[in-house]
Formats: C-alpha cells, structure tokens, sequence
C-alpha cells in the first residue's frame, strides 16, 4: 500500500472543501491535501449554470462554474496538492484515510487533521415509496439537470416534478426553457420547500403552476412513462381517497430532498444528528473526534452556497488553529438547544476558548413559515436577545449572532433559541 502523509486532508473538492482549504492556507498551513472522486473540483456547483450565487459573499450575481471558479483559482494559487478521480474508502479514528485511483493504487494517508467536505445527494423514488412499474423517464431533478447542462441530452418532453425544493423549482425553468412542457410542480406539504425568489423566478416568471398538498401516487407506463396519478393530501400528508387525478407526461422528476453523505463519518465512528443526518459538531464545526471537522452539505443542507462557503472557511481556520495549537477549551461547555418552532441548529455546542473571537454565527431553520416572528434567544430560563423577523420560512436559513460577551456571561450551559409566530407585532 502506497503510504503518505500530510497535515490536513480535506474530503472533498466541492465549495466545501475549496474554501476550507484556501482559509486554512491562509491561516499558515502550508501541506494540505485535497481529495475529489470526480474528474475535476467545483462539486455541483458545475452542472448549475443558472445565476443567483455569490450575492453575499462576492456581492455580485455569479453561475455555479463561475463561483467555482474563483475558489479553484485561489487554491491553485496556493498550490494546494490536489488528487482527482481519488475514491475514499474509508476515514479511521485515528485520522488516517485510506483511497484508491487508477494511477498510484490502494493509499493509506496519514493525516494531522480532517475535514470532511462531501457534500450531498438526493433522495430517489425507492426513498419515498411510489408504487407503479419502473418505465424510463423518471430522474432526480440532480441527474436531469446534469443531462441538459453537461451532456447535451433532453430527458424528455412532457414533465412533472416531485418537490418544489430549489433544485425542482430550476429544473422546471430550465425544462421550459429547453422547450419540454412543464405539466406542474407538485408539493407534499402546504408550503414550497424553495427560496421564495426561485417561485418567482423560476415558475410564476413561467406560469408553471405549483400545487401544494399533493403527491405522485402512482407512476404509469412500461417502457416509458405515460402518465401519473397525483392525490390530494390531508394534514398528516397521507392521500385523501377519491382525490385522485392523472396527469399524462413523459418524464417525473424527483426533488424530494437532499440526505448528506456521511457513510464516510460513521464508519470513522462520528456522532451524527438524526435531525440533519449529519455530524453533531462544535462552533468550530469539529465533530465528536478531536482533530476532524466537518462543513458544507455534508454537516446540514444549505440553501445558498455563500453560507456554505462562510461556514466551511470558519471550519478550515479551525483545522489551522488546531494544528498549530491555537484552541483551548472553555471553561464549560455550552449546550445550543432548538425550541418552539425551531427545526434544528447548528452548532451544536459551544465548547472552546478562542483568542479574538468576536462572536459565535447560530444556523437555524424554522418548522413552517411564519409571519411577524420573533427569535427568542434563551440563557436557560433567561431571555438573553431577541430578534424580530418579517417572515420565516423553512426553505430559508436563519443566521443569528452570539456575542462572545455573552457567551462568557451565561449564568447557564444551555442556550435556547425558538420562534414565537406573532411575537414581532
């Protein structure tokens, strides 16, 4: 077996690891390795041509490959060491990795720190059960999106799509756009699981109507699909009898939700959320094993790759400090708690002492969308802050800040954050 070694190795070329590995860099690191199982880095970041990122973090209005770009054109000024087309097999405890590719064989690498950058994928038609035979044309809206962006192939003609997440809402306007005919964008819950300025942009800019509270029930077709059954749902998401309608099509694209990919980090025997599925992380974004972080999609899904960027560049200063010493741990550990109407939170716990730090970012989703809320921040049976917002929706991440003043001043280990609906008016 091949056997290296290097300071840190990052898991992953997607925006995850790219801006873990340029801060990490930047914070005096010098021998890093990044490993990708793809031909090249950017992640899927490549296949979305489409605009709309790097608004926050750039400031200007970016495609996918073009805001992949930019971070692959800082790492390579850094001449970070880089190995595509490199499958990882397996992360151990004591932070050795061990991957295969065609040029140099089995590797076992042995590494000072880890960061775990592998992204996400999306839940196919087996995850959520539709009954009927398994004709061509049914895809995740991922795989569709890679077809028309990449490969130059049209995955069919007449189309309706499972799930108004981002991912669904694009790939009805890019279908359109490419001429097929949107039939409709079918919704489970009562609400779209998308950012609001993709509704507008990508059906009602369209006119591809969005139907919530309804679901595929049964998929039609032998060799191909010829149609699909939609029912109505009731409250608990279960199909109201005699609700049910055909809708004649060619095509079903799923975009029923994304699930990190963490087959890596629970062999390595880290703690996962069975909230987010993924790993249950301090405010350094380092998982129960000392010395292995972990960012992006891969820690919790996010809506705008500019957090995922701010988030994975907290995580690669993090690996640098703790590489070179620089984290010490606090005095107690804090526990960050989601509450009422809060669907989870991250990070988990705020467990170290940093010199300089000026505060600590909270990541939070809410339950269901809410109008005239207030973020309630709690320090135990305390109200600590609070922060009044106009809407929130699930679709749309929360950030809130935690003074490091506060943190040192908490009379308890545990902070509480939840919604209260109507609390702003």
């Amino acid at each position: 077996m091949n056997k290296q070694s290097y300071q840190l190795v990052i898991v992953g070329g997607g925006p995850a690891g790219l801006a873990a590995a340029q801060e990490a860099y930047d914070q005096g690191v010098r021998d890093i390795l990044i490993i990708e199982r793809d031909f090249e880095l950017g992640g899927i970041l490549q296949q979305c041509i489409h605009n709309g990122f790097g608004l926050h973090f750039f400031g200007e209005e970016l495609t996918g490959p073009e805001y992949a770009q930019r971070f692959m054109e800082m790492v390579a000024e850094r001449e970070v060491e880089i190995k595509l087309n490199t499958m990882v097999l397996e992360v151990s405890s004591d932070k050795k990795v061990y991957a295969v590719n065609s040029k140099e064989g089995m590797l076992e690498i042995k590494a000072e720190a880890i960061v775990l950058a592998m992204g996400c994928r999306e839940r196919t038609r087996e995850a959520i059960g539709i009954p009927g035979s398994r004709p061509a044309g049914v895809f995740s809206a991922g795989t569709a999106q890679r077809y028309i962006n990449m490969e130059g192939y049209m995955p069919g003609r007449k189309v309706v799509i499972l799930g108004s997440g981002d991912i669904g809402l694009i790939m009805a306007r890019r279908m359109h756009l490419e001429g097929a005919e949107v039939e409709a964008v079918l919704e489970l819950l009562p609400f779209s699981g998308g950012l609001t300025r993709n509704i507008v942009q990508c059906l009602d800019d369209f006119d591809i109507p969005l139907r919530l509270s309804q679901t595929v029930t049964k998929i039609h077709g032998k060799e191909r699909v010829e149609g699909v059954t939609v029912s109505k749902v009731d409250k608990n998401l279960k199909p109201i009898p005699e609700s049910e309608y055909h809708i004649e099509c060619d095509t079903l694209l799923l975009s029923v939700g994304l699930i990190p990919e963490n087959e890596l980090s629970m062999e390595a025997g880290i703690e996962l959320s069975s909230v987010t599925g993924g790993p249950i992380v301090n405010e350094c974004r380092e998982t129960s094993i000392e010395g292995i972080f972990a960012c992006g999609n891969v820690l919790h899904v996010h809506d705008l790759v500019d957090y995922v960027t701010e988030e994975s560049k907290l995580a690669g200063k993090a690996a640098a400090l703790y590489l070179q010493g620089g984290i010490k741990k606090a005095k107690k550990e804090v526990s960050i708690v989601a509450g009422d109407n809060i669907g989870y939170i991250v990070p988990h716990k705020v467990t170290e002492k940093i010199e300089g730090r000026k505060r600590v970012e909270l990541y939070m989703r809410g339950k269901r969308p809410m109008k005239n809320a207030r973020i309630v921040v709690m320090d135990g049976d305390e109200e600590l802050f609070s922060k009044k917002e106009r809407y929130v929706k699930p679709a749309e991440m929360i950030s809130i800040p935690l003074p490091e003043k506060m943190i040192e001043q908490l009379a308890s280990n545990r902070v509480e954050v939840k919604i209260e609906e109507g609390g702003a008016e």
